[in-house]
């Protein structure tokens, strides 16, 4: 399994990939810092394909909306889930993201407790 997190936040980067080794070791994940450094990994490297993104909304470069636009339009990631990954709740920006294809939206768990709860259940469909 591999994923690819899209997070300008390097302390919330840290936690999620300790998280996710928690879950499961053999996962693989890496990282982006913005938008356009996930497109720049995506669109050069078709030997890393995703199964998922967690992609966070507000960003520099290039927000979370914009890049999940462009993720949309790489026939070879076509059947990668997309999790919107932000501390947003705003309804306008979830309906966004659902209509631009995200599979779901989950709001940055307050614990690592809550984090691994979440992944683990998204992980293991």
């Amino acid at each position: 399994m591999q994923c690819l997190l899209v997070d300008d936040d390097l302390d919330d980067q840290e936690v999620f990939l300790m998280t996710l080794e928690k879950i499961n070791k053999n996962i693989k994940c890496l990282t982006a810092n913005n938008g356009v450094e996930a497109l720049s990994l995506l669109s050069t490297q078709n030997s890393f394909v995703p199964d998922y993104i967690f992609l966070d909304v507000n960003m520099p470069k290039m927000n979370g909306i914009e890049c999940l636009k462009n993720i949309k339009n790489l026939s070879h990631l076509n059947d990668c889930k997309i999790f919107m990954y932000s501390t947003t709740s705003e309804t306008s920006v979830l309906e966004k993201s659902k209509n631009l294809g995200a599979t779901d939206f989950i709001v940055k768990p307050s614990s690592p407790a809550t984090l691994k709860a979440t992944l683990s259940v998204i992980l293991d469909n």
